[in-house]
């Protein structure tokens, strides 16, 4: 039981960083006209490209430990699935990227 409770806190704890980082980190860029950019905006946009690319890793790697065993268990048993075993362990790994996407798009 205590882990659907950490599941579910780590799932919406990620969901309200993903989308209130953001905001927060363009909030100040946004009402400020000025060509110089505030110390607050520039720390935001780094916390949010930071909880991006790190809790979109951490997702991946999640998804990856849960796939691999069941795919360890799959292989044990029909080995001739190995293909579908290898592509869905390969599939988290677009999480990350999109992850490292978005910090830079934060960043840059």
């Amino acid at each position: 039981m205590r882990k659907k409770g950490l599941v579910r806190l780590l799932f919406w704890g990620t969901l309200l960083i993903v989308w209130l980082a953001p905001a927060i980190a363009f909030a100040e860029e946004a009402a400020e006209e000025a060509a110089v950019e505030p110390w607050q905006a520039t720390v935001g946009k780094a916390m949010a490209a930071g909880l991006a690319m790190g809790l979109s890793a951490l997702g991946a790697g999640y998804a990856q430990a849960k796939i691999g065993s069941a795919g360890a268990w799959t292989l044990a048993e029909r080995p001739e699935v190995s293909i579908w075993v290898i592509t869905l362990q390969a599939l988290p790994e677009i999480i990350v990227l999109l992850g490292f996407v978005a910090a830079i798009m934060l960043v840059g």
